[in-house]
């Protein structure tokens, strides 16, 4: 048997995180825009964004997924918790609003596993978002 030990293993070979197998900060920016593009839209959920989405909300919004995914932010902003206590989120509108993050990350290309595995993450945020 012949050995090439100076070769590069095939690309599908070398493991990636979510994050890079997503494409990185872009493709996180750009499911954060189009979820918030969807619940703004939502007769439902908009009522939690009277004056929309300021766009330091929206960033904090991808550093938190970013570095959930495995990419290299890290969120040093307000306490989850504290910041949506008073909202009032119920069971319901947690799961209407990853239904709005499973549709988006269908329509930007992401493949069903790691939308399916996205979706699971943010679920994990669920006991500190539903405060009703």
């Amino acid at each position: 048997m012949t050995t090439f030990p100076d070769t590069v293993a095939p690309a599908e070979a070398i493991p990636v995180n979510v994050y890079q197998a997503i494409g990185g900060r872009a493709a996180v920016t750009a499911a954060v825009e189009g979820l918030y593009g969807r619940l703004l839209a939502d007769p439902v959920l908009s009522r939690f964004f009277p004056g929309g989405v300021a766009a330091k909300h929206r960033a904090y919004v991808v550093t938190i997924l970013g570095e959930a995914l495995g990419g290299p932010e890290r969120y040093r902003g307000p306490d989850l918790a504290k910041a949506h206590r008073s909202l009032g989120i119920t069971d319901a509108d947690f799961d209407r609003t990853a239904g709005h993050l499973a549709e988006t990350l269908g329509s930007l290309g992401v493949p069903g596993h790691l939308a399916d595995h996205i979706v699971g993450v943010v679920a994990g945020l669920r006991p500190v978002l539903v405060t009703a």
